[in-house]
């Protein structure tokens, strides 16, 4: 059996969201003799993370409304590295993806270490596709699923149909196939996401 982290690593410097100063986490580490402690402020959008609903609804539901189970269980990754811009349907409507799966979009974007402001997103005649279809989740491997689109309609349209958006994964190192996915958000209440370490296993089968 073997194990991926898609999980982004945190630190100072670390590629985010158009590179904006206030996404950058913070760490400060004292030390008073052999005891070392280190405070953290970050955005809850920083690296690998889950969207809740209030992420782009007004009143949506907050992270605690995301049950693990959810969160945990066979994943199929897609290898979409060949799109350029956006995935369409028309990209993804010959995949065999079933009601209640779970997809991870695997593009370009996984071979790039720093931001790039043209990255590959999940448009909105995707995100209709999918939600007919009623998955359970989608992944993708930007920062965003969607790109500045007005209105943010792939969001809204995910949203709505309980879809649930995992954002950040790296999956340069996975190949397209199925996995059994442990994502684990950290138990933060009340809030429009939350970072996540996510685990991808290839071999193991949900029982």
């Amino acid at each position: 059996m073997k194990m991926y982290d898609v999980s982004a690593p945190i630190f100072e410097g670390m590629p985010v969201y158009k590179n904006k100063e206030e996404k950058q986490p913070v760490l400060n580490t004292s030390t008073n003799g052999y005891v070392t402690e280190t405070r953290i402020a970050m955005d809850l959008h920083t690296g690998t993370h889950v969207d809740s609903p209030l992420h782009m609804i007004v009143e949506g539901d907050t992270m605690e409304a995301i049950a693990l189970d959810d969160l945990v269980g066979e994943a199929k990754v897609f290898d979409l590295t060949n799109v350029e811009d956006r995935i369409r349907k028309e990209d993804i409507e010959g995949f065999d993806i079933q009601k209640g799966d779970f997809v991870l979009f695997k593009t370009k974007n996984s071979l790039e270490d720093a931001f790039n402001f043209e990255f590959i997103f999940v448009a909105e005649c995707a995100a209709k596709h999918l939600s007919e279809i009623g998955i359970r989740g989608v992944g993708i491997d930007a920062l965003g699923v969607e790109r500045s689109q007005e209105g943010h309609p792939t969001h809204k349209t995910l949203f709505k149909h309980e879809v649930i958006i995992i954002e950040g994964l790296r999956l340069k190192e996975v190949s397209e196939g199925s996995y059994f996915m442990v994502a684990a958000p950290l138990k933060i209440l009340g809030k429009d996401a939350a970072p996540a370490r996510i685990l991808l296993f290839e071999g193991l089968k949900a029982e």
